[in-house]
């Protein structure tokens, strides 16, 4: 019981304090550390150097090429103009009032087509940023935007979705990332929802009360390009966007699937398969193809090329850090003694419904790790064989177990602590304070009241 109690002191620690912005980096070994103490069953010393640096180092070695060419790729769109074009093109398309709903269709065509959460973030502030001050809607709204088009539908509720959230469930369910489609895009039409009327809603009261953008941030002092005599040509600045959704998927489903990958399962690298990093592969081809068009069609001068590259490397850092610091907080708990008491809790909740049961522990753990991948692998890794046993005893799809694992992974993950969510709110220059309540809607309570729908409609329709 004491291991229990330690998990949930620090995990109110670490969440509390986060939402005070507290740097992530510092908080995520302390509190990692006080749950072990507590729990008393391993080594301090070693659980840090061992099994919390293990999976810093680990989630480093994994992403930090996807944070590194979305950070240029990202800081390259906006040094040369194509951001600005492309707010100012969506602008006078959809008007003014259209800002949020352009921004979350742009998030949500990238991550359906594969494009990484990360890269999605770094690649789309830029044109988010000018778009809402050309609209003059108040900063503290732009990361739950983002993380509407982003984190909610396309990670984890439309069929075909490329996101790992959407393809964990496939090893365990036998099924395909196309499972329970009908409900899957209910679902996916829930959360668009919920979100749409939440953020319309802010930005109308904020309007009313005379709220707009907001002070200019060293970050947003606008370069000379921002003249829109000055921006590129509307093809240019779409051309890489595009290029970076048509390349994941060409590389995905076509490119590298043929590739004579049997030196995976050797042990010099790492005894993997293609499946598993397929997904980080195409991202890192197809974001080295698009910063190499970037580059050719807007820098023709070294000189202004080299201080974009730099900014853009020097941006990638602090956020990488505090998402791998969240994941090394995650591990850790998840090696204590305590936490197999949580997670047998949680998962045998509502024995005779495996969808609730489920619902209720990809959720729990999702929120205890700080991630959707993380605790949805740590939930099916458990209990993925037992759900779908009474499942089939149940005469429930296996499609239907896909779909709701996948769509709960996404709920209780975006407590404060979570670490896409620190960097999004980073990159944003959005506090906690400023922006959580917004994300907290659009990223915990639509996901969640979505996943309840799907299951209600999956208890009394079956999959479809």
């Amino acid at each position: 019981m004491s291991g229990v109690i330690g998990i949930l002191l620090s995990l109110l620690l670490l969440i509390g304090l986060a939402y005070r912005d507290v740097s992530v980096i510092v908080l995520a070994p302390l509190c990692a550390m006080l749950a072990v103490v507590i729990d008393g069953n391993l080594p301090l010393l070693a659980s840090y150097t061992q099994i919390f640096m293990g999976a810093v180092g680990q989630f480093i070695r994994d992403f930090f090429p996807l944070f590194l060419l979305g950070a240029l790729f990202g800081k390259l769109m906006e040094d040369s103009g194509a951001a600005a074009k492309i707010a100012s093109v969506i602008v006078r398309a959809v008007g003014h009032q259209q800002a949020v709903l352009a921004v979350v269709l742009s998030c949500a065509i990238l991550t359906y087509g594969g494009v990484s959460l990360f890269v999605v973030v770094f690649a789309v502030f830029p044109l988010t940023r000018d778009l809402f001050r050309q609209a003059n809607i108040p900063r503290r709204l732009i990361p739950a935007t983002i993380a509407l088009g982003s984190f909610t539908f396309t990670m984890t509720a439309l069929p075909g979705s490329m996101q790992i959230q959407n393809q964990i469930p496939t090893q365990f369910f036998r099924t395909t990332t196309f499972a329970a489609p009908g409900l899957g895009c209910i679902g996916g039409l829930v959360m668009f929802a919920i979100g749409m009327i939440w953020l319309n809603t802010r930005v109308r009261r904020a309007r009313t009360a005379g709220e707009g953008f907001g002070p200019e941030q060293p970050g947003d002092i606008a370069s000379p390009t921002t003249d829109s005599e000055n921006l590129p040509a509307a093809w240019k600045a779409f051309a890489p966007v595009i290029c970076a959704v048509a390349l994941s998927f060409v590389f995905l489903q076509f490119v590298i699937p043929r590739w004579n990958a049997d030196y995976l399962a050797t042990e010099q690298f790492g005894r993997t398969d293609l499946k598993t990093v397929k997904g980080t592969w195409a991202a890192i081809l197809s974001m080295l193809v698009t910063v190499g068009l970037t580059i050719a069609l807007h820098y023709r001068s070294l000189d202004r090329l080299k201080p974009s590259l730099a900014n853009g490397a020097r941006s990638s850092l602090l956020p990488i850090f505090n998402t791998a610091s969240e994941v090394g907080y995650g591990a850790t708990i998840k090696a204590l003694a305590g936490f197999t008491l949580v997670a047998k809790v949680v998962t045998g909740i509502a024995p005779g419904n495996p969808l609730i049961s489920e619902a209720i522990a990809v959720n729990a753990l999702a929120g205890i790790t700080g991630s959707a991948s993380g605790g949805l692998s740590l939930a099916l890794k458990t209990l993925g064989e037992t759900y779908y046993e009474r499942g089939i005893a149940a005469g429930i799809n296996p499609e239907l177990l896909h779909r709701i694992a996948s769509m709960s992974c996404g709920g209780f993950d975006s407590l404060p602590h979570n670490g896409a969510l620190i960097t999004l709110l980073l990159i944003c220059g959005v506090t906690h304070r400023q922006g959580y309540l917004d994300v907290a809607v659009v990223t915990v309570l639509s996901p969640v009241v979505a996943t309840l729908t799907v299951v209600l409609l999956g208890t009394w329709l079956g999959s479809f």
